[in-house]
């Protein structure tokens, strides 16, 4: 069982799988939510609260989620969750009322917060610096696959009768698979003296650096000077709050309206949207992997949070000389359930970045909306008398014959959009949640990847909920400026605050924090206040 050959695989596994398990619960709602429409008569506000749910349970995990994995271990969390998602699976799978949905998604989101939180922590302490960086990040591309994932089996069973049973139930699947991993490995992180022991061989002797005679640390240490904890969690915060800041949910709300303005009509808009944008969210995300312990984490979320910048004020700038639908409202078309109700707006987490992100998922309602309606977030009771609303619920958008100025525009917003996705994925969508499972002490580090997490929640829910607000105020394209503008203040945060990590271990990244409070430099050469590095120089010296 401890034995070095089975372990990169079990592991490589369970980070898979989980990242699986989570992007397919997020995307899965967009296919189940017109079959759900239609046997229960479903309102617009009461599918926008079924979607929301999911995220309702995983803020809530987000928030108690840390001390459950500091008190009871990564693997317990890992398999407590699993059993709270097959709960809530059954009780979709079984659900004869909208409580009964509402129920199983929440407990669904309980579930795949918590577990992403674990997985991450988990295999980060699982392995030897080397290995870290891939099998963190193999977690955001099971994201990625377990959303194309979730297209596939949804227009499957589209037209099976009741198959939205079925398209929740098999979110168990991987699930299970999962548990079967776990079982297999050993613990890490929170019994200390025997995990620490377990881990042993399989870290090459790091974890002999997280023995016992640690110091321990309460929850408000995370805001105290001692071990620059308050260093860290800035680093931690801001790292998750520019992820979502920088308008990446809602920015992939317009990827249907870009498709269209290029030409591809109607349904096909949307299966580009949303199949062709997954695509390049995973060819991007496992680029990352390659790179994340050759270039390092800071090179890669520098490179991608300026590449995100340069997109997302392209798409604004573009949509100041071509003006884009601003998208439809789901109460001013009372059959369009391609209700962007936004199964996958969670980073997302993450991530993933995610996340991730997942966002993409929203696409996949298109197809059964009107051909005119783009991929957005239905607004609130108040928001029909927005003004975009009703050009677009007037049959189609723009003019059908485009100039051929205004056509390379378009295809402009278009390679734009590619861009901010690829951005994304290789930047803020996986390195973010390696950097947290990094960067805190290993006796608290499941109370403050928690906590970073609630924050990343709570500014998805933000950024998610002041969409249209902010639109109806100052515009799409200045929108899309200020997402721009946002993500040149997080490319100057990450320059100023965020070290780089690649080929330390725990405690040298541990040290190199007690050391200093900021690090500017691109490389790991400054890992050299290690105590391992000051021995070996001291000893060339002599």
């Amino acid at each position: 069982m401890g034995h070095p050959p089975p372990v990169l695989p079990l592991c490589a596994s369970v980070s898979l799988l989980g990242g699986l398990t989570f992007g397919y619960e997020l995307a899965v709602i967009s296919g189940a939510l017109l079959p759900l429409q239609l046997d229960f008569g479903l309102s617009c506000f009461e599918q926008e609260f079924l979607a929301g749910s999911l995220f309702l349970g995983a803020l809530l995990a987000s928030l108690v989620g840390g001390f459950l994995i500091d008190r009871y271990g990564r693997k317990q969390a890992i398999l407590g969750s699993n059993l709270v998602l097959l709960a809530g699976s059954l009780s979709l799978g079984l659900a004869g009322s909208l409580t009964g949905l509402v129920l199983g998604r929440s407990a669904a989101g309980f579930a795949i917060s918590l577990s992403s939180m674990a997985c991450c922590i988990y295999v980060s302490e699982l392995v030897g610096p080397r290995q870290r960086g891939v099998l963190v990040s193999l977690y955001e591309v099971g994201i990625t696959v377990g959303i194309l994932l979730s297209y596939v089996l949804n227009y499957a069973l589209a037209s099976v009768p009741r198959g939205w049973r079925h398209m929740f139930g098999w979110a168990a699947a991987p699930a299970l698979l999962q548990s079967l991993s776990l079982l297999i490995l050993p613990a890490a992180g929170a019994d200390e003296a025997a995990a620490h022991r377990d881990l042993i061989p399989l870290q090459g002797g790091e974890a002999t650096k997280l023995g016992l005679g640690r110091p321990r640390y309460s929850f408000l240490d995370l805001f105290r000077g001692r071990d620059n904890m308050r260093g860290r969690t800035t680093v931690g915060l801001g790292l998750v709050l520019f992820q979502q800041l920088t308008g990446q949910p809602n920015v992939l709300c317009y990827a249907s309206t870009i498709f269209h303005s290029v030409g591809f009509r109607g349904g096909s808009s949307a299966v580009l949207a949303s199949v062709g944008l997954g695509v390049v969210k995973v060819a991007a995300t496992l680029t990352a992997m390659g790179l994340v312990d050759r270039a390092g984490r800071r090179a890669l979320l520098l490179a991608g949070c300026a590449l995100m910048a340069l997109a997302v004020s392209g798409i604004g700038l573009v949509s100041f000389a071509v003006p884009m639908d601003s998208g439809p409202s789901c109460l001013a078309m009372p059959n369009a359930t391609g209700l962007a109700t936004l199964p996958g707006d969670s980073g997302l987490p993450t991530g993933l970045s995610s996340r991730p992100l997942p966002t993409t998922s929203k696409m996949q309602e298109e197809p059964v909306s009107s051909a005119s309606e783009s991929s957005k977030r239905p607004p609130r009771a108040g928001e029909p008398a927005a003004p975009p609303a009703p050009a677009l619920s007037t049959a189609s958008p723009a003019s059908p014959s485009p100039a051929p100025g205004r056509a390379l525009l378009h295809w402009t917003a278009l390679v734009c959009m590619m861009v901010f996705v690829s951005a994304f994925s290789f930047g803020f969508g996986p390195v973010t949640w390696l950097v947290l499972s990094e960067i805190y002490p290993v006796e608290i580090r499941g109370r403050a990847f928690a906590f970073c997490n609630s924050f990343n929640w709570a500014a998805n829910l933000f950024i998610s909920l002041s969409f249209l607000n902010l639109i109806g105020t100052i515009g799409l394209s200045w929108t899309f400026l200020l997402y721009g503008l946002t993500a040149v203040l997080g490319l100057g945060f990450i320059y100023v605050f965020v070290p780089e990590t690649k080929g330390q271990s725990l405690a040298e990244i541990d040290q190199q924090f007690q050391k200093r409070r900021f690090t500017v430099s691109f490389g790991h050469q400054k890992s050299t206040s290690g105590v391992q590095y000051r021995r070996i120089k001291v000893s060339v010296a002599s």
